[in-house]
């Protein structure tokens, strides 16, 4: 079972569309922008001809003129956005890409992006909470499940006010992840309620 790194975000842009990194500076004058990508390939996003910015319900379509990797972001300028101030105004902003454009992942293999909201339960049905992150960590993914979030219904996760909510980190490997039901929302793991 393999959990393909599409998405280490909690934001979908809709039901339609994947986030696959977001907008942290603008670089240099002409409107280039330095991009973290959210991809299991450094420079994943190269695939794509069009992304879409936004945040939120506010997304628009823009076209890639030129994008390279430097050092550990990538750094694009997109068609339209040509001076400093402009690539100022995207910062913070998501990338996403319509989910249509992603191959369909492999038997037992999921995109992170599909995981994020899970409700996951073990063996004794005791209830973790939600997925509300999914990272590496070089030996194998590691699903980061909140006991106090609640999902709401533009797919995003919250955490319930509450001093510190329980986490729990859970290994994404085949003797601990016994089911996943992306129509049901649910996941199955063999984790002692313990740890």
């Amino acid at each position: 079972m393999a959990a393909t790194k599409i998405l280490a975000n909690t934001q979908q842009a809709s039901s339609n569309m994947v986030v696959m990194g977001r907008i942290v500076a603008p670089y240099g004058v002409f409107g280039w922008l330095k991009i973290v990508p959210d991809t299991e390939a450094f420079d994943g996003l190269f695939d794509y001809d069009t992304w879409w910015l936004g945040k939120g319900d506010d997304w628009r379509e823009m076209v890639v003129e030129t994008a390279k990797t430097h050092n550990d972001v990538l750094v694009v300028k997109l068609k339209g956005i040509d001076d400093r101030d402009a690539a100022l105004a995207c910062k913070g902003k998501q990338i996403a890409v319509p989910r249509d454009q992603l191959p369909e992942a492999e038997e037992n293999e999921y995109y992170w992006s599909d995981l994020i909201g899970l409700r996951v339960k073990n063996k004794q049905d005791v209830d973790f909470g939600l997925i509300v992150d999914v990272f590496e960590t070089g030996a194998n993914d590691v699903i980061a499940v909140r006991a106090d979030v609640i999902k709401q219904e533009d797919s995003t996760v919250k955490a319930v006010a509450k001093e510190k909510p329980q986490e729990r980190l859970i290994p994404f490997i085949d003797d601990v992840v016994l089911e996943v039901d992306l129509a049901a929302k649910t996941m199955l793991v063999d984790w002692d309620a313990d740890f």
